[in-house]
């Protein structure tokens, strides 16, 4: 065999020699630098993580959420973030029982059944923080939740009983009913109140009277929002005409369609809320200056 019919000798098995030296003569892609804490914050984050969790163990207290990153979050995100900060506070059987704090407390009310109890675990992604019961009309005490990021509270949320379920005796109806009237009408560091309600029924009777009794505090600057919870079970026609009916009912209150299942007004709600516990701090109105004294006139 002759030099000229020999072929050329490939630098890698099954590759043409050319492919290969235009690959090897390509500038090298940079690769993006790697952002995020690094490995000295992480550490420190997860030590102070580990201490906390200890510290609230030794008190019985349930371990502190884990942190969620803030950064590059729209306003709805981060209220989310805020949200999730929620932890079980206490629970009181009558109004005698609850704390006095000085925080905003935003109230979710509503006939059992509605969803209430979903509605606060969807808003702060935690799956059991509020109790729902398999027996509507069976939690009959006010828990309170704390809300605060690296566990300063700065808000808390009320989950009030459930109103309306006919297997409730008498008595406990009418009790509950005085204790969440004093409630809504007497507790002072009360700021929003939120009522849920089923869309495909609408504003019940007792959900009329709740308004009543909240009527005089929002028309002082109370806030107000109902909820139109299971949207989802609603096509686009049932959902807008239960929203127009619902928003003559309120009267003037605002009105959301909400759905946990499709996470319909989720980070909506979860901003309202955040807006309600952190009003924006409004300036001062200069003082009237003091009228300058006349000067004497002698005759």
């Amino acid at each position: 065999m002759t030099d000229s019919n020999k072929k050329p000798a490939s630098s890698a098995p099954g590759k043409p020699a050319g492919r290969v030296a235009g690959r090897a003569g390509a500038p090298k892609k940079k690769q993006p630098p790697k952002q995020g804490p690094g490995k000295t914050g992480m550490r420190a984050a997860a030590k102070a993580r580990a201490k906390a969790t200890e510290k609230a163990k030794a008190q019985g207290l349930p371990p502190p959420p884990k942190p969620v990153s803030t950064e590059a979050l729209t306003p709805g995100k981060r209220a989310l973030a805020w949200t999730h900060t929620a932890r079980f506070l206490t629970t009181a059987p009558e109004l005698k029982h609850l704390p006095r704090v000085d925080m905003p407390e935003i109230a979710f009310v509503g006939r059992s059944n509605a969803g209430k109890s979903t509605c606060i675990n969807t808003l702060t992604q935690q799956h059991r923080l509020a109790f729902a019961s398999k027996t509507p009309g069976r939690t009959q005490s006010i828990n309170l939740f704390s809300l605060g990021k690296q566990g300063v509270m700065d808000a808390v949320l009320a989950d009030l009983p459930g109103y309306g379920y006919a297997a409730v005796p008498k008595e406990a109806k009418y009790r509950w009913q005085q204790v969440m009237g004093n409630y809504l009408q007497t507790r002072d560091n009360l700021k929003a109140v939120v009522l849920l309600c089923d869309p495909r029924l609408g504003l019940t009777e007792l959900d009329e009277i709740l308004l009543d009794v909240i009527r005089p505090r929002v028309e002082e600057g109370l806030k107000f929002l109902v909820l139109l919870t299971k949207s989802d079970k609603l096509n686009k026609t049932e959902a807008a005409k239960a929203l127009s009916i619902v928003r003559l009912q309120a009267g003037g209150g605002d009105v959301k369609l909400f759905s946990s299942l499709k996470r319909r007004g989720v980070e909506e709600v979860a901003q309202h809320l955040w807006d309600w516990a952190h009003p924006a701090e409004k300036p001062a109105k200069p003082a009237k200056a003091a009228p300058e004294d006349l000067p004497e006139i002698n005759d």
